[in-house]
């Protein structure tokens, strides 16, 4: 027997819900809302035409040429699964994810993607991973405003091994420009310590659909995003 879908809601429908999210002001609340949503989750975000997981995983294969098979990724707020889907099919095969939602976690696993997955409160306690293990680490619409805070930055860069490789996604609209400029200013101090530098920016017009009209593009009904990708130089450790 097949598992029914819900039924697909049209965009303004979508639209209500992400606004909603806003509403969720504490961790619970927060965990709640995406516990909630894990069910229609994915088919909402292809009605937003959401392209990060895609984008973020072309970037990454990039510095990959060869090897793929035998890299180890760790997908840090892996939510369902849907940059493990885009790098498979980029040829990588070795996935561990985190993620703080139960429910998320569980659609993530019938994926049958992922060797192993883990329960996290991102940015409120250490990422359940060792010190240097990791030949890339990625986290995909998580960081920005009302999500995942900064304070995950350390962990991020404790986990990946050195030579491996940091790739990260932020939404560029309005409403979370201030957290842009913030994780941007964590990046170029991570670069002046001399421990990491920077691979690529990769700067996209067309992220997802602007779930308000204040938020959209002056020339479109998009909103941008951009996708960083940063190497950990070898003997190297994470100072922030």
């Amino acid at each position: 027997m097949f598992k029914m879908e819900p039924p697909r809601r049209n965009l303004a429908e979508v639209k209500k819900v992400i606004m909603s999210a806003h509403e969720s002001t504490t961790l619970e609340e927060k965990l709640q809302f995406y516990d909630r949503w894990a069910l229609e989750y994915e088919q909402d975000v292809e009605v937003l035409e959401y392209r990060a997981p895609y984008l973020a995983a072309e970037c990454l294969a990039s510095v990959f040429p060869a090897d793929r098979d035998s890299q180890t990724i760790l997908d840090v707020a892996c939510g369902t699964g849907l940059v493990a889907v885009e790098l498979y099919r980029h040829g990588f095969c070795i996935f561990h994810g985190v993620d703080g939602s139960e429910r998320m976690l569980q659609h993530a696993e019938q994926k049958r993607l992922y060797q192993e997955l883990k329960l996290n409160i991102l940015g409120y306690e250490p990422l359940a991973a060792p010190t240097d293990r990791y030949d890339a680490v990625i986290t995909v619409g998580a960081l920005s405003i009302g999500q995942v805070p900064l304070s995950v930055m350390p962990e991020l860069c404790r986990v990946t091994k050195p030579g491996g490789f940091l790739c990260l996604t932020t939404r560029t609209n309005h409403s979370n420009l201030q957290y842009k400029s913030e994780l941007e200013k964590r990046l170029q101090d991570l670069e002046g310590t001399g421990l990491w530098e920077r691979v690529t920016v990769l700067e996209v017009q067309k992220w997802e659909k602007a779930t308000s009209m204040e938020e959209a593009s002056p020339d479109s009904d998009f909103i941008s995003g951009a996708v960083y990708l940063y190497r950990k130089k070898v003997a190297s450790a994470c100072v922030l």
